[in-house]
């Protein structure tokens, strides 16, 4: 949880952009239709691309604080941004494989 308070607004809007296709996907899994279906493709690239830019936002401001302190080093501050710049990828990516877990669901209750 500490990851998630040291978050800026950039970190947290690309963080919590997994949510929507596993909210997509639960309701696929419930309610399946096209429409609910069609959607998880544009949101996926979405979630993929919030992921990406999020991860690269999160590195670039690591190497900011690095470059800010003298002398450069490997130590506790910059193993936290490197742990905060790949949480948003590894929480994405994770709502990304449980959403498609969920179409499938879907798609195997709506086979005859």
């Amino acid at each position: 949880m500490e990851l998630i308070s040291n978050a800026g607004i950039f970190a947290l809007a690309s963080l919590f952009m997994g949510v929507v296709p596993l909210a997509v996907g639960a309701t696929y899994a419930i309610w399946p239709s096209d429409a609910r279906l069609e959607l998880m493709r544009p949101l996926s690239l979405a979630t993929i691309f919030a992921a990406v830019s999020g991860t690269a936002v999160g590195f670039l401001n690591t190497l900011r604080f690095v470059a800010q302190n003298q002398p450069i080093a490997f130590n506790g501050p910059f193993a936290i941004g490197l742990a905060e710049s790949l949480m948003t990828l590894f929480f994405d990516f994770g709502c990304l494989a449980a959403a498609w877990l969920l179409v499938a669901v879907g798609l195997w209750r709506r086979s005859p």
